[in-house]
C-alpha cells in the first residue's frame, strides 16, 4: 500500500485513483449547465475531502479519475451511483497507487470534442465510446490526460476554478448530432399533439 505525505493535512495518507466511465442521462442531457453545476458542486466537495482529478465529457459519455483515500473515493463513489444526470457506472480501476497525476486540480473539466482534435495521439481512439474499449485503450486514454496535465504544468496553467461552459461544454450542437434523430422524433411529437389539441379544440367549437 503506497502512502504519501500530503502537503494540506500534516498526516500520511492511503493514495488511491478511481478510474470509471458513464452515460449521460436524459436528465443530464436537458441541462444546459450540467457540466458548470457538476464543476462547481465537485470542486468544493473535493477540496474539503481533498480529491484531485479529472472529468471528461464527450459523445454522451463521462470518463472520470479522481485521486485521494480510500474512503474518500469510495464515499463519492456511493454519491456518484445516486446522481441521476448520468447512469451504467462502470469502474475501470479502484487501486493504490504512489503519487498524485492531477495535483492542482480538485476537478479539471475537459470536453472532448474540442481536446482531441489537437492531440494527434488521441484520434486512434476515436470516436469516443470508452464501453468498447480494452483494458489497454483505456489505460491509454488515461495516460494521454495525465501527459495533458503535465503539458499544463509546464505552461504555469494549471489551476483549480471550474471552467464555465455553455450547453454541455458548448458541444450542444454536436450533443444534438449524435441525437438528432431523437430530438426530431420528440419535436414532431410534440407538434402532432399540438395540432391535434388544436383540431379538437375548433371541432368543439364547430359542433
Amino acid at each position: 500500500m503506497s502512502t504519501l505525505i500530503d502537503r494540506t493535512r500534516p498526516e500520511v495518507m492511503d493514495l488511491y485513483q478511481f478510474v470509471y466511465i458513464s452515460r449521460i442521462t436524459s436528465s443530464g442531457l436537458s441541462g444546459a449547465s450540467t457540466l458548470n453545476d457538476i464543476a462547481e458542486v465537485s470542486i468544493k466537495n473535493n477540496k474539503e475531502n481533498n480529491i484531485t482529478g479529472i472529468l471528461c465529457y464527450g459523445n454522451g459519455y463521462f470518463f472520470q479519475c479522481v485521486e485521494g483515500t480510500e474512503q474518500a473515493l469510495t464515499n463519492l463513489k456511493n454519491q456518484l451511483l445516486m446522481d441521476g444526470r448520468h447512469k451504467d457506472l462502470q469502474t475501470l480501476d479502484f487501486s493504490a497507487i504512489e503519487a498524485r497525476h492531477f495535483q492542482g486540480w480538485s476537478l479539471r473539466s475537459i470536453v472532448l470534442e474540442r481536446w482531441l482534435i489537437k492531440d494527434p495521439r488521441a484520434k486512434a481512439l476515436m470516436p469516443f465510446k470508452p464501453y468498447v474499449w480494452s483494458e489497454e485503450e483505456s489505460q491509454q486514454f488515461l495516460e494521454l490526460l495525465q501527459h495533458h496535465y503535465k503539458d499544463q504544468e509546464r505552461l504555469g496553467e494549471v489551476d483549480t476554478q471550474p471552467i464555465k461552459y455553455s450547453a454541455l461544454g458548448l458541444t450542444l450542437t454536436k450533443v444534438v448530432g449524435e441525437h438528432q434523430a431523437f430530438f426530431l422524433i420528440q419535436t414532431v411529437l410534440g407538434a402532432l399533439i399540438v395540432l391535434t389539441l388544436l383540431w379538437l379544440m375548433l371541432a368543439d367549437k364547430l359542433i
